[in-house]
């Protein structure tokens, strides 16, 4: 009884929701992510139960709760953030909000990001004004596959530089967005460190070019402005009609990684062993199973959550804010853990990925069979050669 009546009774409207404290991290994180904002669930249950899960989710959770609160909200945001790091955890450093024109704490500092192109690239500008005037802006190419492609700084005019980023709007026809330096940085920094040590020699000094600008270390942790931005849409389910969408039709993951899950399918499909079609499908099902359970884990996973990301960050900031609701939904549910099959979208993602690389394969069999001819077709094709010429 003495238990009964210290329960909260907002934490047991939690449990009464169908929290369960004793799931395992991620599932626990998220359904207080699926259970955040919804009538009579208090937020400051949310936080006192993320308080007691010890996981590097929970203090990412817990930070972009407290990006929005105020009074008592977010004293109980602190305490639970304060019991995860008695428990070795501390919370992520998190990137400045960002609308529109994005500056640092001190108002210096803007950034401009390129949509990420087919091949995985874009372009990351980071502008500080100069104390003689006008501004000095890194420019950086970034490649998702190779990492730093190159950077340098330039000292431009403010009117130089409006006219070189129209100049490149025009010429790549794409749009910069203004975006957080935070998130530039990271971005920029991330990429170096992704950067093959055989070609760092190659891009430049990076690290000096970017101490011109910033003074802090390079980070290696970002909490994503996405999901405090985008709190209710990253909630939801992500929708199908992601899909459709040029960033995501664009997207391709190298054929390298999806060949073998190709060539398995077909193996699977074409036996002559399995005779029964209903079999064949479910051989065929299995490998597209595994394969989205295996391209959406660990380090390939990781790779596609901040890509996605990255594409919500970027979708917002272009006036496309349902879609890039979806991007950050679909980001939401990598960063939790959830499984993946539960997820109609990223079978749907791995499916059409597949189905592209099957797709350019027969084609490519198709143009080497079509080269290939028999005595008989070698026969007609002279003959229709010698008619030609005789009606010459």
């Amino acid at each position: 009884m003495s238990i009964i009546r210290e329960t909260n009774p907002d934490d047991a409207k939690l449990i009464e929701a169908g929290f369960d404290p004793a799931l395992a991290p991620a599932d626990a994180i998220a359904k207080l992510r699926e259970l955040k904002g919804k009538p009579g669930i208090a937020a400051g249950a949310i936080a006192r139960a993320l308080g007691k899960i010890a996981d590097a989710g929970a203090a990412a959770m817990l930070t972009g709760m407290e990006a929005g609160a105020a009074g008592e909200l977010r004293r109980e945001v602190r305490r639970a953030l304060y019991k995860l790091k008695q428990h070795g955890i501390d919370a992520p450093v998190a990137a400045a909000p960002a609308a529109g024109t994005i500056h640092d704490n001190d108002g210096e500092k803007t950034a401009m990001l390129s949509p990420i192109d087919t091949e995985g690239a874009r372009i990351v500008w980071i502008v500080k004004p100069r104390v003689q005037g006008g501004v000095i802006r890194m420019w950086a190419l970034i490649s998702e596959r190779e990492g730093l492609v190159g950077a340098q700084n330039t000292a431009l005019s403010r009117r130089e530089l409006k006219s070189e980023r129209e100049a490149l709007e025009r010429r790549a026809q794409v749009k910069l967005v203004d975006a957080g330096w935070r998130v530039a940085d990271f971005i920029a920094c991330e990429a170096w460190r992704n950067t093959p040590e055989s070609r760092r020699g190659h891009v430049g000094n990076f690290l000096t070019l970017r101490a011109e600008l910033i003074a802090s270390p390079p980070p290696t942790e970002l909490l994503h402005p996405v999901y405090a931005e985008l709190a209710a849409e990253a909630a939801a389910e992500p929708s199908l009609e992601l899909l459709k969408e040029p960033e995501l039709l664009e997207w391709r993951i190298p054929d390298a990684i999806l060949k073998p899950y190709v060539e398995e399918i077909a193996r699977a499909g074409e036996s002559v062993i399995v005779l029964n079609p209903l079999h064949k499908q479910e051989r065929v099902n299995a490998v597209l199973d595994r394969a989205t359970a295996e391209l959406l884990t660990g380090d390939s996973g990781r790779a596609v959550r901040r890509r996605l990301e990255d594409i919500a960050y970027y979708m917002a900031r272009a006036g496309r804010r349902t879609q890039a609701g979806w991007a950050a939904a679909a980001a939401a549910r990598l960063r939790d853990g959830i499984d993946v099959m539960k997820v109609p979208f990223f079978q749907a993602f791995i499916r059409t990925q597949l189905g592209t690389v099957a797709a350019a394969e027969q084609q490519k069999a198709e143009n080497e069979t079509r080269l290939i001819m028999t005595p008989a077709e070698a026969m007609r094709a002279r003959e229709a050669r010698e008619a030609r010429t005789r009606r010459r």
